[in-house]
């Protein structure tokens, strides 16, 4: 066998060992996806986000997550009505539990128009434990731990945890956002506030 087939042999086993290394170890598994550093921090130490920032007016992504009952859900199941998606690291956490308590109590006085969605990489049993204990019963919890299509199309997916980077989105009944939030520092809460404000403007708008 010549030299030149001999080096062309070693350089194809060198991608195949590469090709299995980055499969087994999980290593560039999203190197295709858009990432965004020094966007949001962890107690000041910069997080990377993958996926794409989205900004007011941008037509909504879809996603695939699971509910309680594990039940899939996507963005077009809740067409015509306008949604509020409260995003959290992770419910078990203080201010994660504070944020999603606040827009529960926000979604009991709303109106049939408006669905409050709590979402975060929790495991769906995790979220049903929690709802009941908590006694959330307006607000709906979804789970993005299967795909992570949500973090990814919504550029929250943190590249160093695989987890939910802390923010707030509005998507009106015509499927545009409307109001968006990264949280700067994502141990602090988002502005209450504002997104409030946004709702209630959007939801008496004139059709």
């Amino acid at each position: 066998m010549g030299k030149l087939n001999m080096l062309l042999l070693a350089a194809a086993a060198l991608i195949v060992v590469v090709v299995f290394v980055k499969m087994i170890t999980g290593h560039d598994v999203y190197g295709n996806i858009r990432k965004r550093k020094n966007i949001v921090t962890m107690k000041g130490t910069p997080l990377t986000l993958l996926g794409k920032e989205l900004k007011i007016g941008d037509k909504a992504p879809d996603f695939k997550m699971l509910d309680i009952s594990m039940n899939p859900v996507t963005l077009k199941d809740s067409t015509g009505k306008i949604r509020l998606f409260s995003v959290v690291y992770s419910l078990d956490t203080g201010v994660c539990d504070l944020q999603t308590l606040r827009f529960e109590s926000e979604a009991l006085k709303t109106g049939p128009n408006v669905i409050v969605y709590a979402v975060s990489m929790d495991l769906p049993f995790m979220q049903k434990r929690y709802c009941g204990a908590k006694n959330i019963s307006a607000l709906k919890t979804l789970s993005d731990y299967k795909d992570a299509s949500f973090g990814i199309n919504y550029g929250v997916l943190i590249e160093e945890t695989r987890l939910l980077a802390r923010s707030v989105f509005i998507v009106d009944d015509k499927a545009i956002v409307r109001y968006v939030e990264y949280v700067k520092d994502i141990s602090n809460a988002p502005n209450f506030d504002n997104a409030l404000k946004a709702l209630k403007e959007i939801t008496e708008s004139p059709k």
